[in-house]
């Protein structure tokens, strides 16, 4: 078994040559040892392999005496969601925004809790390595269900908002050809929008573009239709459907951040005086306007396993991430793009305002956004880093190393699967970010020469 699929958040790589049936036949028999229950959820997504994939890991748990429930084709937060209802463990089969050649497994506990690298990822590993070799016969013992929950989903996502006070807003989704295609087009069904779906087709070849929404070459489609139909909002989803971009009616994207603001308002005009989470890399913007909206802003790690363990610390009622993933305490700390949209629509229905409007107020920094350098030792250069700043800033360790220096402020991390570190900037205006980024960038350049 290649251990190099085994990552900081799930389990990824390249189907046959990483990842293959054996290696889910192991990891499934590992993941019913470690997991200490009788019945485990798998849902998949609209990948070429994802079938036979599942097939292997449900003998491998039924192998250990673990029956398996089916919900077939899912997004990923509709397995979470079963995981969260049903209290039982669960595997999510994609690759999320990777291309098609890739697969991999995403892991939780019981109500949705996550399963990372830090909380047991590393130890279904070293269980799985164990295994290997061993013959693992299927129990008699271990009976298999199909269980349709679509529906209930549907109801769940909707119940986060009052859907009967949309505005006819006009809407354009593009999925993809991810599971979007498949969830997002019940969710909307009998409400009073109008819903033009792009690539809705389930095709894990990709066809068209990539399932990436972040990069911003596969907005391009996106961006034309909502300009040609005079849209009110563009909704952009990843192949598993559970981080959702926006674009306004003017076709131009809409950071995290923003999104993250906007969607705090509302859930604090809610629930005032709670909590609310955001990563680390998220704009300065957000813990002003959680503050400004009556909530008290805690900034977290990056990853979706540290925040929902933060959101149980801290009984946090909503968290955002710049990279688009929204967490909600009442959908079991678990995120949700549809449910994010939900919020979307309810706030322009009520402002009555175009999105190009509302998120004005919400803008107020410029940001470099993620660049990536190829560096030799990140903790040598990150530590190079902290010297040259010493002194002339605030310095956090929380997540990588953050310089707060009054004005601007960045943050560089190391990827957790690439020689790669990470830098995100924010400053007053553009011309401060491109100049404040060459300071940056020299000084990495200096720590890895």
């Amino acid at each position: 078994m290649d251990t190099s699929i085994f990552k900081a958040y799930d389990i990824r790589g390249v189907v046959p040559q990483e990842l293959d049936e054996e290696s889910c036949r192991l990891i499934g028999a590992a993941f019913g040892r470690f997991i200490k229950s009788t019945q485990v959820i798998v849902g998949r997504d609209m990948r070429i392999s994802a079938q036979a994939l599942v097939s292997a890991f449900t003998d491998g748990l039924n192998a250990v005496g673990v029956s398996v429930i089916q919900i077939g084709l899912a997004s990923t937060d509709m397995l979470y969601f079963a995981s969260g209802r049903l209290n039982l463990p669960g595997a999510m089969f994609t690759a999320s925004h990777n291309p098609a050649q890739y697969n991999g497994i995403k892991l939780c506990g019981p109500g949705a809790a996550p399963i990372s690298s830090d909380t047991g990822l590393m130890e279904i590993k070293d269980l799985a390595l164990e295994l290997e070799g061993s013959s693992l016969k299927t129990a008699h013992h271990a009976e298999n269900q199909n269980l349709d929950l679509l529906d209930d989903f549907v109801n769940h996502v909707r119940s986060f908002v009052d859907v009967t006070k949309f505005a006819p807003l006009k809407v354009i989704a593009d999925t993809a050809n991810g599971m979007g295609g498949l969830v997002v087009p019940r969710v909307f069904e009998g409400l009073p929008v109008s819903l033009e779906i792009l690539y809705p087709d389930l095709d894990g070849s990709f066809p068209n573009h990539p399932a990436d929404p972040i990069q911003p070459e596969n907005l391009v489609d996106l961006k034309s239709r909502v300009l040609a139909d005079r849209a009110d909002v563009g909704l952009a989803f990843d192949g598993d459907a559970d981080r959702v971009f926006l674009v306004d009616d003017k076709a131009n994207p809409v950071s995290g951040s923003t999104t993250t603001s906007l969607v705090a308002k509302a859930m604090l005009e809610k629930h005032h005086g709670s909590t609310v989470l955001y990563n680390l890399i998220c704009s300065k913007a957000v813990p002003e306007v959680i503050e400004e909206n009556g909530g008290v802003p805690l900034k977290t790690r990056v990853g979706h396993s540290y925040i929902k363990a933060v959101m149980a610390q801290s009984g946090a009622v909503f968290g955002g991430e710049h990279s688009g993933h929204y967490y909600f305490r009442d959908n079991y700390r678990a995120d949700s793009g549809l449910i994010a949209s939900m919020f979307v629509l309810a706030v322009m229905s009520e402002a009555k305002e175009p999105l190009s409007l509302l998120r004005q107020p919400l803008e107020r920094y410029s940001a470099s956004g993620e660049v990536n350098t190829k560096v030799r030792d990140s903790k040598s250069v990150i530590a190079f880093i902290e010297n040259a700043y010493s002194g002339r800033g605030g310095i956090d360790h929380l997540d990588g190393l953050t310089v707060d220096l009054g004005e601007w402020w960045f943050n560089v991390r190391p990827s957790n699967t690439e020689p790669l570190l990470r830098l995100n900037l924010e400053a007053k205006s553009d011309q401060e970010v491109a100049s404040k980024l060459q300071e940056v960038l020299a000084v990495i350049t200096k720590a890895d020469s």
